[in-house]
């Protein structure tokens, strides 16, 4: 009966530390398992590309998709515009990749540049989302009155595959809010150095 007695006490000390984690480290542990398994949701070809912006930051229009280069993690560097030969290119870490020749002139004025998907190239848009949420119980909105009651990330990511074999791969992460009776909220969240772009890689 003691011997009992003490594996349940055991259990109650484990199952307690587990909640405590799930509560206080949940975004760890969600974004450790994002790392090898996420949930996708939708999946699309590619077809038009359009940047508007300066040059730094500003917005990548893919397929009517909106995607921020304004909130970029440490370590990311990016710029955007047009190349000699007149095609819509990003540059990174002394590399260019280029999306595809300038449509007409009419389309392509002042911060608005646009292309389509060259024939040849490989591109899809995916969305996916984490396979574990975690619990947010003492979030409140002072502006609002609610507050989600769980939260996961959402992410983005392009991949890109020219007929020359050169690729490029971009990852978008944001936070999701799920609130009770509205279901999740949309995927815009920011955290600090932890959402927005955090990865951009171009390869030959």
């Amino acid at each position: 009966m003691r011997r009992i007695l003490i594996v349940l006490v055991l259990l109650t000390a484990c199952s307690a530390l587990l909640v405590a984690l799930w509560i206080f480290r949940g975004r760890e542990i969600s974004s450790f398992v994002d790392r090898y398994w996420t949930i996708e949701t939708a999946s699309a070809a590619i077809s038009s590309v359009e940047y508007q912006g300066s040059g730094t930051g500003g917005i990548l229009m893919i397929n009517g998709v909106s995607l921020s280069l304004n909130d970029v993690s440490p370590g990311v560097s990016l710029s955007v515009g047009s190349t000699k030969d007149n095609q819509l290119a990003l540059a990174s870490s002394g590399k260019v990749f280029p999306f595809g020749p300038l449509t007409s002139d009419a389309e392509n004025t002042g911060d608005r540049l646009t292309t389509v998907r060259p024939a040849g190239d490989q591109a899809f848009l995916a969305t996916r989302h984490s396979v574990l949420n975690w619990p947010s119980q003492i979030d409140f909105n002072f502006m609002t009155g609610q507050s989600p009651s769980w939260k996961r990330h959402i992410y983005n990511e392009v991949r890109w595959k020219k007929s020359s074999g050169q690729t490029l791969k971009m990852l978008w992460r944001y936070e999701q809010f799920f609130y009770r009776g509205k279901g999740w909220a949309g995927g815009t969240m920011t955290r600090e150095n932890s959402s927005g772009l955090v990865l951009l890689q171009i390869k030959e």
